[in-house]
């Protein structure tokens, strides 16, 4: 099987999954208790228009979940086509108490990726909890490495962002984010991520 029909049929698995989830959350919110409307109304939002904003809510709750778990994984399955021995890891919190352990989405060879489709945060205490993992990774004697394919429009949220950036550059690590982050995926494996995705887009949008 090639790369991209590996990919294929993990989208077609999340794309089922979402659709199921979703379908079932809307048949389950047809029940609730929904006396919050009239609030909406008090504010001008009509009762039909309340309703699809509840169900939109809970729809991109969904779909942002799986939207970056689908990315994640099509990303781990181009880098295990270079590198067989990949896999993730749990390393210690060396810096404080709490969280007990890290998670590197995936070890390659020294390095240690965090994968994210998209991180648009705009809490403040992100920062510190970024600046203890990154260095917790790089006192475990790893090259921490973050792979963002999407930037935050908002801009408290790029703040953020380029604050992480620098926390990366501090302790010795490196960051990807937009078109530097498919740039490096390709460049390491080998595989246009971005072009296999565009192509089973079009395919689904015929």
């Amino acid at each position: 099987m090639t790369i991209k029909e590996q990919i294929r049929d993990i989208a077609k698995t999340y794309a089922n999954a979402l659709q199921t989830k979703a379908n079932d959350r809307v048949v389950e919110m047809e029940s609730d208790e929904k006396s919050h409307y009239l609030i909406y109304r008090v504010l001008g939002i009509t009762l039909e228009e309340g309703n699809l904003i509840d169900v939109y809510q809970n729809k991109g709750r969904f779909l942002y979940r799986y939207a970056g778990s689908f990315l994640e994984h099509a990303t781990k399955a181009c880098f295990e086509t270079k590198y067989p021995d990949a896999k993730p890891l749990r390393i210690p919190n060396t810096i404080g108490q709490r969280p007990k352990t890290f998670g590197i989405d995936l070890l390659i060879e020294n390095r240690a990726y965090e994968i994210k489709w998209r991180d648009a945060t705009t809490d403040g205490d992100h920062i510190t909890k970024e600046h203890t993992r990154i260095r917790a990774v790089a006192q475990a004697g790893y090259t921490p490495v973050r792979l963002m394919y999407y930037f935050p429009n908002r801009a408290q949220a790029m703040r953020i962002q380029a604050a992480i950036r620098d926390l990366y550059k501090a302790n010795n690590g490196l960051y990807y984010s937009g078109e530097e982050a498919w740039k490096h995926l390709e460049e390491a494996t080998s595989v246009d991520l971005l072009k296999i995705l565009e192509d089973i887009a079009a395919e689904n949008t015929k």
